[in-house]
């Protein structure tokens, strides 16, 4: 299933008429006539940034999830405020990303060699496969280009569609149902919390005062939550950070699934995982790194075609960060 064109219900038809928006427009090698070293130059500059900071890795992964899970995969994320309303990335759940600047140099670049020609949407999803796949000096996945670039980009839209750290199986499973991508591409994505770092806020409430009968959550670690209030104030202080792989953050790698059964997740999604039958069997089947790495690729072509403009609806930003 490459393509996937979602005109949603009532939690998103603020969306409006998207028009030409089907992933099977996409393909690979767009620019091989319009500009052929672009994919090459989107590789050549993440590489260097990711060789210099190993966390741009995360963050650019980060990015690419968070903007397609809103308005898709169209670089919205990328936008600031324009006008009165406040962007995506003021929404709460957007304040700690990073990667902008990442971006916004990789674009440069882009635009001297062809101005006018590369999309930020794909380069966000060609530089999140090329930052990802450093470690291994191989691309993990194929991303198929020809990705339009949004003028919309709206705080109000992201509480709905955007996946949080705070969500139980059954709205996750719907939350990517809303999207078309399956149980197993939920598990599977999941696995990218095998790198990157979180603030505090995002787990703090399973480490005091979680419920009336249990001050620290009963389906994380005991220890492990002992060591997560060490590292975490309560009230929690927004600049402190923790791993969400310990020990394994800056490597893709299949840790994530093991600490999961270790009852380790950070996030309580995350723990919510091993409550469906079906997802804790595909949890036990990703400590297999084949069987991980297969179906983590499968799913970021998915992820990557959700919602995408191909046709006049889009335009082709000179700057990431606003409309022309």
């Amino acid at each position: 299933m490459k393509g996937i064109c979602l005109l949603f219900l009532v939690t998103v038809s603020v969306f409006g008429l998207i028009g030409e928006c089907s992933g099977d427009a996409l393909k690979k090698n767009f620019y091989k006539k319009s500009c052929r070293n672009a994919e090459k130059i989107v590789k050549n500059v993440t590489e260097r940034l990711t060789a210099a900071e190993p966390d741009v890795a995360a963050d650019l992964l980060r990015l690419h999830y968070h903007d397609c899970f809103v308005r898709g995969c169209d670089a919205s994320i990328l936008l600031d405020k324009a006008g009165a309303d406040p962007s995506e990335k003021e929404a709460r759940p957007n304040l700690s990303l990073q990667g902008f600047d990442a971006i916004d140099t990789i674009k440069s670049e882009v635009e001297a060699a062809c101005p006018g020609i590369v999309s930020c949407a794909d380069i966000l999803a060609l530089a999140a496969r090329d930052a990802v796949s450093f470690q291994f000096n191989k691309s993990m996945w194929d991303v198929f280009t020809g990705r339009k670039d949004g003028r919309v980009s709206l705080s109000s839209e992201v509480t709905g569609n955007l996946p949080s750290p705070f969500s139980n199986f059954t709205t996750l499973q719907q939350l990517f149902a809303l999207k078309g991508l399956t149980v197993k591409d939920l598990v599977a994505l999941s696995g990218a919390h095998t790198i990157g770092v979180s603030h505090c806020g995002a787990f703090g409430r399973r480490l005091a005062n979680f419920s009336v009968n249990n001050d620290i959550d009963p389906s994380l670690d005991a220890a492990y939550a002992q060591t997560l209030r060490s590292q975490c104030s309560n009230p929690p202080d927004p600049a402190t950070t923790v791993e969400m792989d310990p020990q394994s953050s800056l490597n893709f790698d299949t840790n994530y699934f093991l600490i999961l059964t270790q009852k380790k997740g950070l996030f309580q999604s995350d723990a919510a995982l091993l409550t469906n039958s079906a997802s804790a069997k595909l949890v036990k089947q990703f400590q297999r790194q084949k069987d991980f790495f297969t179906q983590f690729a499968n799913s970021m072509k998915k992820m990557g075609a959700i919602q995408v403009l191909t046709g006049s609806p889009g335009e082709i930003r000179k700057q990431c960060h606003v409309v022309n």
